[in-house]
């Protein structure tokens, strides 16, 4: 994909942003174009003062208000073309002010749908674009980068509009009062183009690898605070301190790249801009002493050719700054350009009422730039029944609960849900029909009341009560300091194992769905921790259709049917009985109550 095709929906943002904002960038263009104006116009009382009433000399027609001035005397005339200062000071103050305060509340409003969109766009993303992307990245998208394309878009109405109108203004001005003068001004304009195009190539290259600097530190922090307790546990602080100061480094010495490149440049236009003032000072000087130019002229012209400096060098900043900018769109557009792997077809309908039943037929899928992991895997869950999936690490368990969610699709066969195609769902309809029970309960750190509520935003006080109580949490809730309204660490770190389960047992409690998905709900817990959750589990799987994967051979044998898995392949099937009676590999696990390597060979039962 090209830089310009991954910019293509941050483009289309933008457009849609402006013009819903018309009518602010009407105003904003109004003060602009005064901004320019009274750029143009301060020169110009010293001038007339200096020409036609210091010095005497013939005021033109456009100046006939000057005559009825000098009628009251030239001290009255000075006192009342002195206040012209002050006025186009207090307007140009009163435009600036406007512009930046309109300009701004435009850009921060850009900001805020920018992210807005980022977040929602990475939430709908499939798992398989997630995993090709760094979290610590996307932070920098949603948080930095979002604000880097703000202030360039400030700064292109601030800077860019105003100063090339003031610019442009003061050329136009300057050929129509003397042109020998202009042409001097103008003989610098393609050494000051050259060189901002020369730099601007150079500032953008060393944007670009500072960006990835920084976005890598970003990533790289964003991992290891993720990890702390491993980081701390095997000792590897100083390590991890390596890294990142080596990391960091980079970037620093990318940003000083950028800094002197931009420093070079600033230095490099003021010099040349400076040549010029000198040459049209000398030049006008002389041709005023042999009297073929008033000497206001020369004011205006050296007024102008050091006013020059300002906006020439703004915009050669701006023009780095754009550069930079540059990469930042890339990176955001490249992300919003990302298509869901999975989404609704047309005509989805929604899964509301669906029973539980549940086929999988012909399943086959394998990770991006991996191997298979299930290989036409088949088999069917009737609506209420209790299923246990068996086998090693690595052999499908979780890919055929993510199947089932729809976090991915198959490469083929077909998953159903009453006798319906999952991929005809509304996507989102069928998973708030899906409760899920993780090994490491996922919670916010955010209050007790609001982890257990996430199940069901409009759930009232009592509801959440509830579902505590048959999670068999509500003893050790309200013993906390606030009870409900406890905050919680971050991840629910404050919290032991057993307690993070039951309050996510009591989250999918509130849910009240049809389908379960329980995956080692149990693993690492205490033996009374292990009690409290088996026992509401017990009571959350009752007359749901519940899929439990686990490697526990006594809790897959209460199962009404039981799928052992072998390198993405169903090797045997059936209820804890059949299985014993007619699996020789089965006999084995439950002989020694453990799940090795399971062969390939055994056969399917029921």
């Amino acid at each position: 994909m090209t830089h310009r095709q991954e910019q293509h929906r941050l483009r289309y943002l933008l457009r849609e942003h402006l013009l819903e904002v018309k009518g602010g960038l009407a105003a904003a263009a109004l003060c602009t174009v005064l901004l320019a104006a009274t750029d143009l116009l301060r020169p110009w009382p010293l001038k007339i003062i200096f020409d036609y009433v210091l010095l005497n000399k013939p005021i033109p027609r456009s100046f006939a208000l000057l005559q009825v001035l000098l009628a009251h005397g030239k001290v009255w005339t000075i006192i009342v073309i002195s206040f012209g200062i002050i006025a186009i000071a207090v307007v140009k103050s009163f435009s600036a002010y406007w512009q930046t305060h309109v300009v701004s509340n435009l850009g921060f409003r850009f900001a805020h749908t920018l992210r807005r969109t980022l977040f929602v766009h990475l939430q709908r993303l499939s798992l398989s674009s997630h995993a090709r992307l760094r979290s610590g990245e996307l932070l920098t998208n949603i948080t930095s980068d979002t604000s880097v394309l703000r202030d360039v878009l400030v700064e292109v109405v601030l800077t860019f509009a105003a100063e090339f109108l003031s610019l442009a203004g003061m050329l136009v001005v300057m050929v129509g009062m003397n042109w020998r003068l202009s042409l001097i001004a103008l003989a610098i304009s393609p050494v000051l183009v050259l060189l901002s195009l020369l730099r601007y190539r150079k500032i953008r290259d060393s944007a670009r690898r500072q960006r990835k600097a920084e976005g890598q530190i970003a990533s790289r922090t964003s991992e290891v605070l993720s990890s702390m307790q491993v980081v701390q546990a095997f000792g590897r602080e100083d390590y991890e301190q390596q890294r990142f100061e080596s990391q960091s480094s980079e970037a620093l010495k990318e940003s000083m790249r950028t800094v002197r490149l931009e420093a070079v440049a600033a230095r490099a236009l003021d010099l040349v801009t400076a040549l010029g003032t000198w040459a049209v000072v000398l030049v006008g000087s002389v041709e005023a002493m042999r009297g073929r130019m008033p000497p206001g002229t020369v004011l205006v012209f050296a007024s102008y050719m050091t006013s020059m400096a300002s906006p020439i060098r703004n915009l050669a900043k701006l023009s780095s700054r754009m550069s930079r900018a540059s990469v930042t769109a890339q990176k955001i557009g490249s992300v919003l350009d990302l298509e869901p792997e999975v989404g609704d077809v047309p005509g989805a309908i929604p899964a509301d009422g669906i029973k539980g039943g549940i086929a999988f037929q012909e399943v086959s899928f394998a990770y991006p730039y991996g191997d298979s992991v299930l290989k036409n895997v088949s088999f069917r869950i009737a609506p209420g029944k209790h299923v246990a999936l068996l086998g090693r690490s690595g052999a499908g368990k979780s890919t055929l609960s993510a199947l089932l969610l729809r976090l991915y699709d198959p490469q083929s066969g077909s998953i159903t849900v009453d006798e319906v195609d999952i991929r005809q769902y509304q996507r989102e309809s069928l998973r708030r029909e899906i409760g899920i029970v993780l090994q490491d309960s996922l919670l916010f750190g955010t209050t007790v009341h609001e982890n257990i509520a996430y199940g069901k935003l409009n759930a009232t006080t009592e509801e959440v009560i509830a579902a505590a109580k048959a999670a068999n949490a509500h003893e050790f809730i309200a013993r906390l300091e606030r009870g409900y309204e406890t905050v919680i660490g971050e991840r629910g770190a404050s919290l032991s194992g057993g307690e993070r389960q039951r309050i996510a047992i009591a989250r999918t409690f509130i849910r009240n769905m049809p389908i379960l998905i329980l995956d080692e709900p149990m693993t690492g817990l205490d033996v009374e921790s292990e009690s409290a959750v088996r026992d509401a589990l017990r009571r959350l799987m009752a007359a749901r259709t519940s899929i439990l994967i686990t490697h526990d051979l006594d809790v897959a044998a209460e199962a009404d049917l039981i799928l052992l898995l072998a390198d993405g392949e169903i090797v045997a099937q059936g209820s804890h009985a059949d299985l014993l009676a007619c699996s020789q590999t089965y006999r084995d696990l439950w002989s020694y109550k453990a799940i090795p390597d399971v062969p390939a060979e055994v056969g399917t039962v029921g």
